[in-house]
């Protein structure tokens, strides 16, 4: 797949847009991502620019470029963390020891995971509840 070359990046009151150098725009929804959507204006400004994609330190959230041109796919895994804008992609990506990128892609639908990975994602979000659900608290 040929890179994307972005000519420019900005923000609307609800959404990001992208121009490539060839003229085409896109945008993301704040709405479709939880921590955008519940992240202030300031936090929303604070974003870096690479070749593959835009990211927010601040807030833990990334969107790749492809993505902005991808067919949007309603994933099971996109519907999990759209409903359960607590859990952090990011951290379960680094705790199971995949790329960040390539786990954003599976909740995007950019690609899609084998079963047995889609398994061990399940598996991994599940094991942090029942951690959660063993913590003690002491009076």
């Amino acid at each position: 797949m040929k890179q994307i070359t972005i000519e420019r990046v900005w923000l609307t009151d609800d959404a990001v847009w992208i121009r490539t150098n060839d003229g085409r725009e896109a945008c993301e929804y704040f709405a479709d991502y939880p921590r955008l959507n519940g992240a202030t204006r300031s936090q929303r400004e604070n974003y870096t620019v690479d070749d593959f994609g835009i990211s927010w330190p601040e807030i833990d959230e990334d969107l790749s470029f492809e993505g902005f041109f991808a067919v949007k796919h309603q994933t099971e895994l996109y519907r999990l963390f759209l409903a359960h804008p607590e859990l952090n992609a990011a951290a379960i990506a680094r705790r199971m020891g995949i790329s960040q990128s390539l786990f954003a892609q599976y909740i995007s639908g950019i690609k899609k995971p084998s079963r047995t990975r889609l398994l061990e994602i399940f598996n991994t979000i599940r094991q942090i509840g029942q951690e959660l659900c063993a913590i003690a608290v002491i009076a």
